[in-house]
């Protein structure tokens, strides 16, 4: 048989059951069930062979396995459904659930059947649109009839691209953040811009300001036309991930809060990095905004069999995600990620990432003990690449503006950066006033 009866779903027992004509299939047990399909199954081969070996016997049609789609043509009929969407997570059982309105386990979560996933060659992070029946006697939940939609479109028929196999190029498309009322997001634009496929680092201590950073630059980036941001906290207060969501309540917010188990809190970071693949695969731009990667290593070294202090493998896969994808014809994933110091993770997620950025910015906890924003070390932020994503005039007037900081203490030259960008409308305006 195509698929072994032991590892299909209920659902798609009861429906080959129905076929074959199984009495009261729906009172039996799992293993009774089982039975009674491969009883049948046997007989139909043997009939159907003494029938091919009769040259005077009458055509019969042949009852052998039906195709699949009719399966679950007839599993539809049989009961109500509705229509749901939701983004896939794959399990290493190789079967799949849909999360909805949260890449977070829900109770609603939909069941996606491993034939299902090998068939329409499903991902994690994809997201799937179908018809969902009602969970039947021993399910615990909903169960996906069929795949009608992928990612917006028909599912796939031929081989798809993937992630690693597309091709990185330098990160070029520049958001415009320069405009942004905000004076930490236009300190930041005129310090390191950011552009679509980077990776952003964000060096911070506790109490430094780095949600405030985070918070300002994702509500910028959430007002721009394009980008989807979906913001990852892990190992965060309750309280924390309700402010997030109400600051952005058109973005994804995804929170792993301190009460969850390491494992969960490694699993949702690994699906919102998937989602984020899949989105830039499809040619859209995602930009992932992630709080913090040193308590992702902890929790990961949590989550793996011995429990160690810290783990960077999840730590690099998802910050090396960041990646301009545009000369393939897809998008990009942005990641601007923090690193805490004095986290539990001894520094091992910094030094996991910190040659890989492709723009680090650095921000100061004695001035933001003091109240002094913006609170970042001039001299100690950078971007890579900043000839392709300035013009010459832009450039020129940056160096200036840095060179007269550099000459100044922190305070002053906090003090200096924010009176220069308050008494100006934007970015531009105050770069032409150097």
């Amino acid at each position: 048989m195509p698929d072994r009866l032991e590892e299909l779903h209920l659902a798609d027992l009861h429906a080959r059951a129905a076929e074959l004509g199984v009495p009261g299939f729906r009172m039996l047990r799992r293993e009774q069930l089982v039975g009674e399909i491969s009883a049948r199954d046997g007989e139909e081969a043997v009939s159907g062979d003494a029938q091919a070996a009769s040259e005077d016997a009458p055509p019969k049609p042949k009852r052998g396995r039906a195709p699949k789609a009719e399966r679950e043509r007839l599993a539809e009929t049989e009961t109500e459904t509705e229509e749901v969407v939701g983004v896939l997570e794959v399990t290493p059982q190789r079967y799949g659930f849909l999360r909805f309105g949260s890449i977070e386990t829900q109770t609603d979560d939909v069941y996606v059947s491993a034939s299902q996933i090998r068939r329409c060659e499903l991902r994690s992070g994809d997201e799937v649109a179908g018809p969902a029946r009602a969970p039947r006697r021993g399910e615990r939940h909903r169960a996906l009839v069929h795949v009608d939609r992928v990612n917006g479109g028909e599912p796939p028929t031929g081989e798809r691209p993937g992630f690693e196999g597309l091709t990185a190029v330098l990160p070029k498309r520049r958001l415009d953040l320069g405009g942004s009322a905000d004076a930490l997001t236009r300190a930041v634009d005129l310090l390191t811009p950011l552009a679509l496929g980077q990776r952003v680092l964000v060096m911070a201590a506790p109490r430094s300001g780095r949600t405030t950073l985070l918070r300002s630059l994702a509500s910028a980036i959430a007002a721009q036309e394009g980008p989807e941001l979906i913001v990852v906290l892990i190992d965060e207060r309750p309280e924390e991930a309700t402010a997030w969501r109400e600051a952005l309540p058109d973005s994804e917010v995804v929170s792993a809060t301190a009460d969850a188990s390491p494992t969960d809190q490694v699993r949702v970071a690994e699906l919102a990095r998937e989602r984020a693949r899949r989105l830039a695969e499809g040619g859209r731009d995602a930009v992932l905004v992630v709080d913090s990667l040193s308590r992702l290593a902890v929790a990961a070294g949590s989550a793996v069999e011995g429990g160690g202090t810290s783990d960077v493998t999840e730590v690099k896969a998802l910050f090396g995600s960041g990646r301009d994808l545009a000369e393939d014809g897809a998008g990009s994933v942005t990641v601007i990620a923090t690193v805490v110091a004095g986290a539990e993770d001894d520094g091992a997620a910094e030094r996991a990432v910190v040659t890989t950025e492709s723009s680090l910015i650095t921000l100061d906890p004695d001035l933001a003990a003091e109240g002094v924003f913006p609170a970042l070390r001039p001299g100690e932020s950078r971007v890579s690449n900043e000839d392709e994503l300035r013009d010459a005039d832009e450039l020129a007037a940056v160096r200036r503006l840095r060179s007269l900081l550099a000459d100044l203490d922190p305070r002053e030259a906090a003090n200096l950066l924010r009176e220069r960008i308050e008494g100006s409308a934007s970015n531009a305006e105050l770069l032409r006033s150097l």
